[in-house]
């Protein structure tokens, strides 16, 4: 059980402080300044157009799912760079195997115009 104390106190801390910060502005705050074009929705002075829950086209949400591909990626290049003395060529080569793949999926991706806009 004592191996696992710095994670309890890790989590402890951080519980603490995620907490405290949440509670500070509460403690800060007055409701004396607020009134009702304060508290409304649209700050700016202008008339809301059209529906807040409109559709959005299906190539922002295929931008952000290679984005997130993109970002894992980058994700597995850290560990990777560090322990690259460590793990010889074997690692090396490992690495340029996944970056085949991948670029191999984002030329068929490019291929397929899932990345053309019209």
């Amino acid at each position: 059980m004592s191996e696992f104390a710095p994670i309890l106190i890790y989590l402890v801390i951080s519980l603490l402080v995620s907490l405290i910060l949440l509670g500070l502005p509460f403690l800060f705050s007055s409701n004396s300044s607020t009134y009702p074009e304060k508290l409304s929705a649209y700050e700016c002075g202008f008339d809301p157009s059209g529906d807040a829950r409109s559709r959005f086209d299906i190539r922002f949400y295929l931008v952000s799912i290679l984005f997130i591909i993109l970002d894992l990626e980058v994700t597995f290049f850290f560990p990777w760079a560090l322990s690259l003395n460590k793990i010889d060529l074997f690692g090396f080569w490992s690495m340029m195997a996944f970056l085949l793949i991948l670029t191999i999926g984002f030329l068929y991706e490019w291929k397929r115009g899932a990345l053309d806009w019209e």
